[in-house]
């Protein structure tokens, strides 16, 4: 889905995604089916781990019903959603019922005035906070929490976030400010390094190093040394990961991209559409990912660019 709900300035600046602005129209996003059909493949081919991500999913009509198509695909180990959470608390019982195995949350802060703001000030904290909620009941957890840190916007509300979630079946990851896309204005001084953060989340609760869950895993996992939880660092700016990337986006009108800072995508769709049978398609998803060369983060300071698709189409 490449609608939301929410226009995050880093994301969606309302002064762009305005109520005029044309989204996707139904012909052209791929249908159920589809993206089943290509995630199968993709599977055939060894990825065992599928999110669906957006823009906003709850907003696609029957996402469950998507849900139950992918959790059925033999070789799917993780099956995850992330969502802002406006939605999640209807949904909830049902996603997991579908085969869902967890979900991930976008919430920046817990100040009502900075979530306002970076949330383009479409929505209520508390139904956030009760999407939550709901997941842990309905048995989707951990729940995951993406907390994009902004220097002089958000970085003061870590720690009481933090202390919100502790001891809790919450993993909240914090995620350094990324160039992702051309809308949001990104600098580089407003990016808080995930050392400088780390430290002082350290001196308020100590911290020590976990081993990584699984190879190409983007986040630095921390626990807390009184036991109570663990926390994660997305540290693309000051330490890259392209070479440790296993993650490939397709989009809801189907182009297949192999970086999050890419400017165009493979055209999956008129392949589906045009009759392609399945051994030609699963040939060409494994020629795509075996001729990416993508290290925009590596690169950053001589590859910035203007031309880069934006979050809100390719998905976190």
């Amino acid at each position: 889905m490449d609608r939301c709900n929410f226009r995050c300035p880093y994301c969606m600046p309302a002064e762009v995604f305005h109520e005029r602005f044309r989204f996707l129209r139904s012909p052209e996003r791929l249908d159920f089916a589809e993206i089943t059909r290509l995630a199968g493949l993709l599977v055939e081919l060894g990825v065992t781990k599928l999110r669906i991500t957006g823009g906003e999913p709850l907003l696609r009509p029957a996402i469950s019903d998507l849900v139950a198509d992918l959790a059925t695909l033999p070789g799917v180990e993780d099956l995850a959603l992330t969502t802002n959470g406006v939605l999640l608390e209807q949904h909830a019982v049902a996603l997991k019922a579908a085969g869902l195995d967890r979900v991930t949350v976008s919430l920046d802060s817990l100040d009502p005035d900075v979530f306002a703001r970076m949330s383009g000030g479409r929505a209520q904290l508390d139904r956030v906070l009760a999407g939550i909620d709901a997941a842990l009941e309905a048995g989707l957890a951990p729940v995951k929490i993406n907390v994009v840190v902004q220097r002089g916007v958000n970085d003061h509300t870590v720690l009481d976030l933090l202390e919100h979630f502790r001891g809790r079946r919450v993993i909240v990851r914090f995620i350094e400010y990324m160039d992702v896309g051309t809308r949001n204005g990104w600098r580089l001084t407003d990016v808080v390094p995930s050392a400088e953060l780390r430290t002082r989340i350290h001196a308020r609760w100590p911290l020590e190093a976990l081993e990584a869950g699984y190879r190409g895993e983007v986040a630095r996992r921390w626990r807390f040394v009184d036991g109570e939880g663990e926390i994660g660092f997305i540290s693309s700016v000051s330490a890259p990961f392209c070479g440790d990337c296993s993650r490939a986006r397709l989009s809801s009108d189907g182009k297949l991209f192999t970086c999050l800072f890419a400017a165009e995508g493979a055209d999956l769709r008129a392949l589906l559409r045009g009759g392609m049978d399945d051994d030609a398609l699963r040939e060409r998803l494994a020629a795509l990912w075996r001729g990416r060369d993508d290290r925009y983060s590596e690169l950053r300071a001589r590859a910035t660019r203007d031309d880069k698709a934006e979050m809100f189409y390719l998905g976190g």
